[in-house]
């Protein structure tokens, strides 16, 4: 038995193989090309990343400031809520836009609910958090807590 013989016989061949199906497939290709250049100018898709608001959070020696964009949307839409020291924001984002032209009609909705959350000190009173929401700007001012006061205990002996 020689190497050459455990080859297949069909790869011995030297004549061009034809596919019958070929010209099917080189077509399925362009069109793939085609429908993946027309997409990527588009967003076919809301992610999980479109739907969360920009958010600052800003701290200064007397309060903590957190600003969230939130264009669209109205105080009704937003919750503010404070819990074991943590300050959650919660929403709804819902968008409709409609275009009309002499040759097209384009309508796009896009809905979804967010939430953002950021820890607060210890000692943080939630009756003095403020929220105002103005020009789909949401603003949090959380004042801070008096630093704790070191109090010394006097240490007597046992006897």
């Amino acid at each position: 038995m020689t190497p050459r013989s455990l080859i297949p016989v069909g790869r011995e061949s030297k004549l061009p193989r034809h596919e019958p199906f070929e010209p099917f497939i080189s077509l399925r290709r362009e069109i793939d090309r085609v429908f993946d250049d027309l997409g990527r100018g588009f967003s076919w898709k809301t992610t999980a990343t479109d739907l969360m608001p920009n958010t600052d959070v800003i701290e200064s020696d007397k309060e903590i400031e957190i600003t969230a964009e939130l264009p669209g949307l109205q105080e009704k839409d937003v919750q503010v809520n404070v819990a074991d020291n943590v300050l959650t924001i919660k929403g709804e984002k819902r968008a409709e836009k409609e275009e009309k032209d002499k040759n097209y009609r384009l309508v796009e909705r896009s809905y979804g609910s967010f939430s953002r959350s950021v820890e607060l000190p210890a000692g943080t009173d939630p009756d003095a958090i403020k929220a105002s929401i103005s020009n789909g700007v949401l603003k949090v001012v959380v004042p801070k807590p008096a630093p704790a006061q070191v109090k010394k205990v006097e240490i007597k002996s046992a006897a």
